[in-house]
């Protein structure tokens, strides 16, 4: 998938300012899991040389355990090694649906587009929009979030 980059920066917004305009409650667990998280600081120095190379994608719901997770791991990366992470938040789930998951809007219409199933979904794009890789929920093949970005990464040997 290819997406349009500064499409993405008008509609999306930075994660930190993500964190805190979520309600009181949500911003809290956020943040606590933000302040209590340590990155590795050998996966930031392989994080590094990808910063002006790399855009992380996230969809997000203050409701989502697995986002109050990922989520804040995700801000601490983009703070140590200047990776952007733009996030769409506010996802809403459709109950009265039988053929959509999320309720478009308050869900921004990127899930769509996205192909948003499960939340958090994280989508790596190179510097031209070209979608690289995709975390959903949880890292699969490493312990860390931050160890499954360079594992992404580093599997993708164009960038």
């Amino acid at each position: 998938m290819n997406v349009d980059l500064s499409d993405i920066r008008k509609k999306a917004v930075e994660v930190n300012q993500y964190i805190n305009s979520l309600d009181q409650k949500c911003k809290e667990t956020f943040l606590a899991r933000k302040q209590t998280y340590t990155l590795k600081k050998e996966t930031v120095t392989q994080l590094e040389p990808f910063a002006d190379k790399t855009t992380i994608i996230a969809f997000s719901a203050g409701w989502c355990k697995d986002c109050a997770t990922n989520i804040p791991v995700l801000a601490l990366v983009a703070e140590a090694t200047g990776i952007e992470v733009r996030v769409f938040g506010g996802l809403k789930k459709d109950p009265l649906s039988h053929t959509k998951k999320w309720k478009v809007p308050p869900s921004p219409p990127e899930v769509e587009t996205c192909n948003v199933d499960k939340i958090p979904l994280m989508i790596l794009f190179d510097k031209h929009g070209k979608e690289i890789g995709r975390i959903v929920e949880n890292p699969k093949m490493t312990p860390t979030l931050e160890e499954e970005i360079v594992r992404i990464l580093f599997e993708q040997r164009s960038i």
